[in-house]
C-alpha cells in the first residue's frame, strides 16, 4: 500500500462517512452493479447528485470474507439504469460518488494506455502530450556491457519498468504482447482511441507498442541472442528520470529473453503488416534470428543478478513456456511445420496452457496457435478446454469472495493487482474462445481494481474520488506535483509487507494473510 494513503488516515472506514464500496469510475447502464458494505445492514438507498433518493432495496448478507476479514453485505443496484451521478447510502455511511452512463470506462481505458507513454525512456515528454508531467530527456547515454566495459551499446528507448528506471526484456515483451493481443481481439475499440500521444499512421495502441519494440530489437545481438536487461548497477533514488545519470549497463543474454523477443517480434510482425510493411519485415527478421539462436542453444540459460547489482532480476525456473510461446508465434507468422512440431512438443511440458504472466507464458502461446487459424483440432480443443477450466476455477473463487475477486489467498503478493487483472483476462479469453458468459466475472475484477475492495480505494491513479496517489513509482514522489500521473495501477494488497513503514501502521495479522507469509522488505526510498 502506498505511504500517502496511510498519511491521509489508515482508519478512514471509521472516521469518514465512506465505508460502502462501489466502482468509483461507475457502471454501464445495463450492467450488474453491486455495492459492498462491510457492516451489518438491512436496507440501502441510492441518492443522486441533488441528494434525492432514486432507488431503495434490501441488502443481502454474503457472509465472512476471509481475504479481507470482513463480514460482508451487498447492495444490488442493477435495476438502476438512468444515467447520472450517485452515491449508495446505508447505516449512516455513504459510498464515494460514481457515474452510470454509456462509455463510462473510456476515460479509464485511455488513462491506463497512456500510462505507457508516461513511462517512455530515452526521450523527453513534450508538454503538448504530457501536460504538467512533461520532463526532460533521460537515459540517453550509451550503455556498456556488464561483463566487458569496453563494449558500448545504444539501448535508448523503451518503457521504464513499473517502479524503477530499468528496462527488462521479459517483462517488456509480455506487456507489449498483452497490448498487441488486446488490439487483435478488439480492433474496433482500439482503432478509434485517441490518447493524445505523438501520432503515426496507425492506432495509438500500436504507436505506443512500436516504441517498446524498437528498444527490444536494440537488445538483440547480431547472432540473434538477446541481452536480458538494461539498467544501472543499483536502483536509482526517488528522483526524476532525467536526474538518474549513473552508468547504464547491458546484462548477459538469457534464453528466456531471447525466446520472448522472438515471440513478441513474430506477433508484432503479423499485427504491423497492415500499417508498416517495412517495420513488419524488420520484426520478422529479428524473430527468425532469435529462433535460429535458440535452436543452436537448447540448454536453459537463466539470469541472476551478478554481485554488485540490485535491480530487478526477472529470472525464471526454466524456459519451457518462453520457447513454447516463441515457436507458437513463429508458426503463426510463417506457417512452417518445424515450428508447429516444436510448439506441440512443448505444449505437453508447459505448466499451463492459459498462463498470461511474464514468467509463465503458455496462454500467449495458446492465443498465437488459436488465432493462427492453422492449429490442429486436438490442440485447439486442449487450449479451449484449458481456458474453460481455469475460468471455471476462477468463477468459483469469485463467487466465494465478498468482493467478487477471483484470487486465491496466495495471490495477494507484491504486485497482486497483476494477478487480479491476469485472471480478469482469463475470463475475457474464455468468452472469446468458448462463447461462455464470463464477462460479468471479468467486470468484477475491474470493479475490485476501481474501488470494490476492502481498503475502499481505486487502485488506478486519477480515477475516482478516493484513489491511489503515491504508488511505488519514482516520478510520483519526485515531480513535486500533488496529483499523480493518471492511469498508473498500484501493485495492490500484499500479505508480505515490502516496506518497514507499512509494518508500523498495519497491525500484525491484518488480512489478507497467506500461509507462512513473512515480511519481504524492499527499499522504497
Amino acid at each position: 500500500m502506498d505511504r500517502k494513503y496511510f498519511d491521509r488516515d489508515p482508519s478512514h472506514l471509521k472516521s469518514t462517512p465512506f465505508g460502502i464500496f462501489t466502482d468509483q469510475a461507475g457502471y454501464e447502464p445495463a450492467a450488474r452493479k453491486l455495492a459492498v458494505m462491510p457492516f451489518e445492514c438491512e436496507t440501502f438507498s441510492a441518492v443522486d447528485a441533488d441528494g434525492n433518493t432514486v432507488y431503495t432495496g434490501k441488502a443481502s448478507h454474503h457472509g465472512f470474507d476471509a481475504a479481507s476479514g470482513d463480514d460482508v453485505y451487498t447492495a444490488d443496484l442493477s435495476a438502476l439504469s438512468r444515467e447520472g451521478k450517485y452515491r449508495v447510502c446505508a447505516g449512516g455511511r455513504a459510498s464515494a460518488p460514481f457515474e452510470i452512463r454509456h462509455g463510462v470506462y473510456e476515460p479509464v481505458l485511455d488513462a491506463v494506455l497512456k500510462a505507457f507513454y508516461f513511462l517512455r525512456c530515452g526521450c523527453g515528454l513534450d508538454e503538448r502530450y504530457a501536460g504538467v508531467y512533461a520532463h526532460g530527456r533521460c537515459h540517453t547515454e550509451n550503455a556498456v556491457l556488464w561483463d566487458d566495459h569496453s563494449v558500448s551499446l545504444d539501448v535508448t528507448g523503451g518503457w521504464h519498468d513499473a517502479g524503477d528506471y530499468g528496462r527488462y526484456v521479459t517483462a517488456g515483451a509480455c506487456a507489449a504482447a498483452h497490448l498487441l493481443y488486446a488490439y487483435r481481439m478488439f480492433p474496433k475499440v482500439f482503432g478509434q482511441q485517441d490518447i493524445s500521444i505523438p501520432k503515426e499512421d496507425m492506432p495509438d495502441i500500436l504507436t505506443e507498442c512500436k516504441y517498446e519494440l524498437a528498444w527490444l530489437m536494440k537488445m538483440q545481438r547480431e547472432d540473434g541472442a538477446v541481452y536480458h536487461k538494461a539498467t544501472t548497477a543499483m536502483h536509482a533514488p526517488f528522483v526524476m528520470p532525467e536526474d538518474d545519470r549513473e552508468q547504464l549497463y547491458v546484462f548477459p543474454v538469457s534464453t528466456i529473453a531471447t525466446a520472448d523477443l522472438a515471440a513478441v517480434c513474430a506477433l508484432a510482425a503479423i499485427v504491423y503488416r497492415e500499417f508498416d510493411s517495412e517495420l513488419a519485415d524488420k520484426l520478422s527478421a529479428a524473430a527468425l534470428r532469435s529462433a535460429d539462436w535458440l535452436d543452436g542453444h537448447p540448454e536453459f540459460i537463466n539470469f541472476t543478478n551478478p554481485e554488485g547489482c540490485n535491480t530487478g532480476s526477472y529470472g525464471e525456473r526454466d524456459d519451457i513456456s518462453n520457447r513454447f510461446w516463441a515457436y507458437s508465434e513463429l508458426f503463426a507468422l510463417t506457417g512452417r511445420q518445424c515450428y508447429y512440431d516444436k510448439a506441440l512438443t512443448l505444449a505437453d511440458k508447459v505448466v499451463s496452457l492459459s498462463a498470461l504472466g511474464y514468467s509463465e507464458l503458455g496462454g500467449l502461446a495458446s492465443l498465437a496457435l488459436i488465432m493462427s487459424g492453422k492449429c490442429g483440432d486436438e490442440l485447439e480443443s486442449r487450449i479451449k478446454s484449458a481456458f474453460a477450466q481455469r475460468a471455471a476455477d476462477l468463477r468459483a473463487l469469485s463467487d466465494s469472495s465478498g468482493y467478487s475477486v477471483a484470487m486465491h489467498d496466495t495471490e495477494y503478493c507484491w504486485g497482486s493487482n497483476m494477478n487480479l487483472m491476469k485472471n480478469g483476462m482469463i475470463f475475457i479469453i474464455d468468452e472469446y474462445l468458448n462463447g461462455t458468459d464470463s464477462f460479468e466475472y471479468a467486470a468484477g475484477q475491474l470493479h475490485y481494481l476501481l474501488g470494490v475492495n476492502a481498503p475502499g480505494i481505486s487502485y488506478v491513479t486519477g480515477i475516482g474520488e478516493f484513489c491511489c496517489n503515491y504508488p511505488h513509482l519514482r516520478p510520483a514522489h519526485a515531480d513535486g506535483i500533488e496529483k499523480c500521473i493518471p492511469g498508473m495501477v498500484s501493485g495492490g494488497a500484499n500479505s508480505r509487507p515490502a516496506d518497514p513503514y507499512a509494518m508500523e501502521v498495519i497491525p500484525k495479522g491484518t488480512p489478507p494473510i497467506c500461509p507462512e507469509a513473512e515480511p519481504q522488505y524492499q527499499v522504497l526510498s
